[in-house]
């Protein structure tokens, strides 16, 4: 079932960058009208297209995020946008963050096993223009949160057992990155979507094995200029 839904995504994956080089390709060659190249070829349209990717991948938050990023930078391309209104533009944005970070929050409050001390079966951190390196010592780990702004955070999670059906954490990291030590047993599966950064596996060649839920951490959520690392040392 997992390489099913990898080869579908793969194959997703290579329709869109069929449909945008053909149509770069056309932009090239002067077949498009100027208004329309400009606005297909552009970062927004890149934006929206990641935005796609991520939804297909599972990931919905960070999805929407970036498809609604790149439809507001595209508005400009269709009106013409009063002054008083894109004067609000970034105090609305800051506060749309904030109000997903609220979201983002209560959901992890719902989740059996959030809070507690550090042997806490869910962890919630965040970190903004400096770094800190967490043991975790959870005997039914199901999963945490990771926001990561200017700065970074590891987390030592050799001594933990993950639940029954394993565990998810959802990492988001702008100007920053987050790092896992893990157990060399595990299975790390990657979720995560980089504009201009990496998920980079420094454990060397690992087999994975799916079917042993009790053994698989899920990374997701979405990185920019910065990085997640897995690493078991």
């Amino acid at each position: 079932m997992e390489l099913q839904q990898g080869s579908n995504r793969r194959f997703v994956f290579g329709i869109v960058l069929i449909v945008f080089g053909m149509l770069w390709m056309l932009d090239k060659l002067h077949i498009l009208p100027e208004a329309v190249g400009e606005m297909v070829i552009s970062w927004q349209s890149l934006l929206i297209v990641i935005g796609v990717v991520t939804l297909i991948n599972g990931n919905q938050t960070t999805g929407w995020i970036l498809i609604v990023l790149g439809a507001v930078f595209m508005v400009p391309h269709f009106f013409t946008v009063p002054w008083e209104l894109r004067r609000l533009f970034w105090p609305a944005l800051l506060v749309t963050v904030g109000v997903i970070m609220l979201l983002r929050f209560n959901k992890s409050e719902k989740i059996p096993g959030a809070g507690g001390p550090k042997n806490m079966n869910y962890f919630d951190d965040f970190v903004i223009f400096g770094g800190r390196e967490i043991n975790i010592n959870s005997q039914s780990l199901v999963g945490g949160k990771t926001t990561s702004i200017f700065g970074g955070s590891e987390y030592d999670l050799r001594n933990v057992t993950l639940s029954e059906n394993g565990a998810v954490v959802d990492c988001v990291s702008i100007f920053g990155g987050s790092g896992f030590k893990v157990p060399p047993d595990w299975t790390v599966k990657n979720e995560v979507t980089t504009i201009f950064g990496a998920f980079t596996d420094k454990r060397g060649s690992i087999v994975p094995d799916y079917q042993n839920l009790s053994k698989t951490l899920i990374i997701r959520g979405f990185t920019a200029f910065g990085g997640v690392e897995v690493k078991n040392f």
